[in-house]
């Protein structure tokens, strides 16, 4: 794992190029230090480890609550999910670094310690709900910075598949798999409000409830004007939602599936215009009360018709909602909600966190929870940190090219210096990105 000089390594092209490992000296995660920056600007995870219950009474303990949950968090952001690189990453000396503690001066913890900690430690009861609520403290806290005048929820579910006899697998009829079934809450920053694994076969609605209460009540209490939204696709169609949103003063707007009736109400609509079709789709819209059997009163119905160009039928969409205003702007909103799916996507792609291979259910939970924090820490650092110029940076983008920056540490008597490679990401944009995170960290916190 350190130096390794007599096993140099040699290449065939050139025989006076040799390759050495020096685990303990060099990185190739240099950039977890400007998460591990944000991290500690908005004191993160300082604050998570105290909410977690210790169960060492020892007074020689090796690693904190916080470093643990730090490294298994940090771990996750630099691609490296599964336990047994625990091993090879506890000499790191970025990992090292950003872990905190003890593990400055020698290791972080090993496969075995963090195995311990993510399967018998965090899976307790009291430990797994405070991990759960983690991922919407850490908004909170982000927004007595940043504070907002509304809030926009987006709720859907997700695949994650299954493999062998593991807890809680089982086939879906919709996603043709045997899988998981989660169920995600995003805001309109992308930021990811709460998350819940289920089984795999129950419907896309199921234990809505446990989700979207525990957000809603986190904003129940905003000052006067607060504005609150709420989207949903047609899994979420349901009256008990419905009446859910409007006792908490929510305006929504959910994909409806269609029905006959429905269907009679846009007839006029239904003819295909004459003349030859543009290159672009003619829209209509029109918007109607409507109340299905289920339903305790009539609600706003919005339907969209678009016919296409070398298409025979048009393409027909129904949304129930109670916000005002023109049918179209109502659309328009609704269209916002593919934000999540792609917030869904960036976390299968970027974090891989689909990738939950333990047998027992709960502990599968437990890796669902951290890989949102993960999510979470390094979409705040791409919307509070990331200069104009990158912006645009996917969270995959981020890692391939942020975090994965080599990296060599050299110690000087009172200072640790990391000599950073200078190639995907020069000079000029790490010092914006640390100057915007020094300007989180001077603002004052603010009451939500």
């Amino acid at each position: 794992m350190g130096e390794a000089r007599k096993d140099a390594l040699k290449v065939g092209f050139d025989g006076s190029v040799r390759l050495e490992f020096h685990g303990a000296t060099v990185s190739s995660d240099g950039g977890l230090l400007a998460y591990r920056d944000v991290d500690g600007a908005l004191a993160l995870t300082a604050s998570a480890g105290a909410m977690l219950s210790e169960w060492r009474t020892g007074t020689n303990i090796r690693h904190s609550m916080t470093a643990l949950l730090r490294q298994s968090i940090y771990s996750r952001l630099a691609g490296y999910d599964d336990l047994n690189d625990a091993d090879r990453l506890c000499v790191d000396p970025v990992m090292r670094q950003v872990v905190g503690g003890r593990a400055t001066e020698k290791q972080a913890a090993s496969t075995s310690q963090m195995a311990h900690f993510e399967t018998a430690v965090l899976t307790r009861p009291d430990n797994l709900k405070a991990l759960m609520d983690l991922s919407g403290k850490w908004i909170e806290q982000v927004q007595q910075r940043r504070p907002t005048d509304r809030i926009i929820l987006d709720l859907d579910s997700s695949v994650s598949e299954t493999h062998g006899q593991q807890e809680g697998s089982a086939y879906n009829g919709y996603f043709e798999c045997t899988c998981y079934h989660p169920l995600f809450c995003f805001n309109q920053d992308g930021d990811l409000e709460r998350a819940l694994l289920r089984n795999g076969n129950v419907s896309s609605a199921d234990d809505w409830r446990s989700v979207l209460e525990t957000v809603v009540a986190r904003y129940r209490h905003r000052p006067l004007g607060f504005k609150r939204f709420f989207r949903g696709d047609a899994g979420f169609a349901k009256p008990e939602v419905y009446g859910f949103l409007e006792i908490e003063g929510y305006h929504y707007a959910i994909r409806l599936p269609a029905n006959d009736v429905l269907h009679r109400e846009i007839q006029h609509l239904m003819t295909r215009p004459v003349g030859r079709p543009p290159v672009k789709p003619i829209v209509l819209y029109h918007d109607f009360p409507y109340r299905a059997a289920t339903w305790d009163k009539a609600r706003r119905v919005v339907a969209k018709v678009e016919w296409h160009k070398d298409e025979l039928f048009p393409r027909v969409g129904f949304i129930v909602t109670n916000m005002g205003g023109g049918a179209a702007p109502v659309t328009w909103f609704y269209n916002g909600r593919g934000t999540a799916e792609q917030c869904i996507k960036e976390g299968k792609l970027a974090l891989n966190w689909t990738r939950l291979s333990c047998h027992d259910f709960v502990d599968n939970q437990v890796r669902l929870q951290l890989f949102a924090l993960a999510y979470n820490l390094s979409n705040f650092l791409r919307r509070l940190a990331l200069p104009t110029s990158v912006k645009h940076w996917t969270l995959t983008t981020l890692r391939d090219k942020l975090i994965k920056i080599g990296a060599k540490v050299v110690h000087h008597a009172r200072r640790v210096v990391f000599q950073l490679a200078e190639v995907a990401i020069p000079r000029p944009v790490l010092a914006a990105i640390l100057r915007r995170i020094e300007h989180l960290r001077a603002l004052t916190p603010k009451l939500t």
